[in-house]
């Protein structure tokens, strides 16, 4: 059997371990230090826009921090976007919240900027408030349609928080995903753009917010000579070690980005004949994805082949797909949340996989890939 081709490896740029032999060196084997003093300044560098960065120990802590720096309390609602992992909503419901889901629109499949408007107008009927914050998630790296979502909250007076978890290095109207929001995130997950092993960031607006944020990140510790705490806090600031390994990895960022891009392509350009199978693109110009995933829709009338039947083939020829998330509507765990829905993010669950995508991926296994589609479709 062929070597197996993943859907998403980390690829190391070779200068990971100098940060780390570095670490260990000087002794910084603890979280924080020295690197991760630099991983957060080379992170704020490459976003502009004078943002502020927080390293720390996932992107979900990134969500959870921003939510309670944005006074999220036990009861009220947080709108979420339904097309998108879980980590996305969990920390709703670490403190006690109510997720209000909003499906997607069919140019980004990220979330439908009607349909927010429409939420947040019958919560307030219904509630007599407005929701506490909004979660809008770039899935897959495609930046959602951040210019209207915007307006909306601006509106209403709702807090964005902006989960670019997949979009490190999306680009929309020139601008990085991640400085859209009144908060940001970024995730360093093994299988993103760029790995610490595991890890986030929060991106903040104002050097306030940030040394608030490490304040909770840090057990909400009081500035006293003793352990004093008069507010719950959370042990979430990223190690040294891992910063070390971030610090490697932003080294090597574009090219990262840039072999995805070519991979997508490679699909793009392979598949483009194909009946029934089809490769998302960006929907304008104004909107540049990293392509973390390259994803595809495939419709079984015209393919003769649904998603299940394709995941299964490919999987026996040892490659690893993925099929797209499963929206958080639908979710067992989420099944009394309050959802607004068009159908548009189950018929994409219905019918999407992703496809290898990593930068270690070659361009022979993506003819590989080409071709198995190709033969196993009419």
């Amino acid at each position: 059997m062929n070597p197996r081709i993943h859907l998403s490896l980390a690829q190391m740029g070779g200068q990971e371990i100098h940060f780390i032999k570095e670490a260990f060196a000087t002794n910084w084997v603890v979280p924080l230090g020295p690197n991760v003093d630099a991983f957060e300044r080379s992170l704020a560098d490459y976003i502009g826009e004078e943002r502020h960065i927080v390293a720390l120990s996932s992107g979900t802590a990134a969500i959870h921090l921003a939510l309670i720096m944005l006074g999220v309390q036990a009861g009220d609602e947080v709108i979420c976007q339904s097309f998108t992992f879980a980590a996305s909503a969990n920390p709703i419901a670490y403190l006690g919240g109510k997720p209000v889901f909003i499906d997607s629109e069919t140019d980004t499949w990220n979330m439908d900027p009607t349909l927010l408007e429409e939420a947040i107008r019958d919560r307030l009927h219904k509630t007599g408030k407005r929701p506490k914050a909004i979660i809008a998630v770039h899935l897959y790296g495609m930046p959602a349609k951040m210019k209207e979502i915007g307006e909306i909250a601006d509106k209403y007076e709702i807090p964005v928080v902006e989960d670019a978890a997949e979009a490190l290095g999306s680009t929309l109207y020139g601008l990085q995903c991640g400085v859209f929001g009144d908060y940001g995130i970024f995730s360093f997950n093994g299988n993103k753009i760029i790995t610490t092993s595991g890890g986030g960031a929060l991106v903040c607006r104002t050097a306030e917010q940030a040394t608030l944020a490490k304040f909770y990140a840090t057990q909400a510790r009081d500035n006293a000579p003793h352990y004093q705490h008069s507010l719950i806090g959370y042990n979430y600031r990223m190690s040294n070690i891992c910063a070390g390994i971030g610090r490697g990895q932003m080294l090597v960022l574009q090219d990262h980005i840039a072999r995805r891009k070519a991979i997508h392509r490679l699909y793009s350009n392979g598949l483009k004949d194909m009946p029934g199978i089809v490769v998302k693109q960006s929907p304008s110009p104004e909107s540049n994805p990293n392509c973390w995933l390259s994803c595809i829709l495939i419709d079984p009338e015209l393919s003769g082949k649904t998603k299940e039947d394709l995941r299964l083939k490919m999987e026996a020829h040892n490659i690893e797909s993925r099929p797209l998330w499963k929206p958080m509507h639908l979710q067992p765990v989420f099944a009394d949340a309050v959802a607004y829905v068009n159908g548009i993010s189950e018929h994409l669950f219905n019918r999407g996989l992703c496809l290898p995508s990593g930068a270690k991926v070659t361009d022979e296994d993506i003819q590989h890939i080409v071709e198995m589609i190709k033969n196993n479709c009419p």
